[in-house]
């Protein structure tokens, strides 16, 4: 793959996922850094990208563009270990990614955003985002049970893109201790991406 543009915040998880699976495999990409709490996203720059105004987006040497972070995730992987060879564990695979975009990312990235970003108190929050949240992390925590990974017992984009929002949940006022299993894992995915644990991190802070 030639060199790719990375547009995107280093405090999303959408944008995180994308940095990280570029990292992991080792591909030659320029990070650039979009401040969307300065409104850099809605520039008309910015949406000669994406007319969505919404990073990440990925911009080939070609001069063409992707958005939706999933999307990106998948087209940067191609041909790796990322994705399944095998058929049905690829499908299983892009079931997570669409799980994780309409379930899991409204919820807890959500809640996170308003506590962590707009300074909002947590009984003013629409209570239904902390209940649908912890069922989502519910979800995760009975897949996880008896696995290691979402998939094929391997390191795969469904995990990617379901630990940038769970590593980070406890900034939403989600409590990982009540989920081990998902704690465990995100363990494992954060050592096998060569991240620091986020719950480290928040208690040094």
């Amino acid at each position: 793959m030639n060199t790719v543009r990375l547009y995107g915040h280093h405090e999303s998880g959408n944008c995180l996922k994308a940095l990280w699976t570029a990292q992991y495999l080792g591909l030659d990409f320029e990070w650039v850094e979009v401040d969307i709490f300065a409104g850099a996203s809605r520039t008309d720059e910015f949406l000669a990208l994406n007319p969505a105004g919404q990073v990440p987006v990925l911009e080939r040497a070609d001069g063409r563009t992707l958005a939706q972070s999933n999307a990106i995730l998948t087209y940067l992987a191609e041909g790796s270990d990322l994705i399944p060879s095998d058929p049905f564990d690829r499908a299983k695979m892009m079931e997570w990614l669409f799980w994780e975009q309409y379930s899991h990312e409204p919820n807890i990235a959500v809640r996170r955003s308003q506590l962590k970003f707009h300074a909002r108190r947590a009984d003013d929050l629409d209570p239904q985002l902390l209940a649908k949240g912890r069922r989502a992390l519910g979800v995760m925590e009975m897949r996880l049970l008896a696995r290691e990974f979402f998939v094929a017992e391997q390191l795969t984009l469904a995990d990617i893109a379901l630990v940038a929002y769970t590593r980070v949940a406890h900034e939403g006022g989600f409590d990982l201790n009540d989920f081990p299993a998902v704690q465990g894992w995100v363990r494992r995915v954060e050592s096998a991406l060569s991240l620091p644990h986020a719950g480290d991190q928040a208690m040094a802070g």
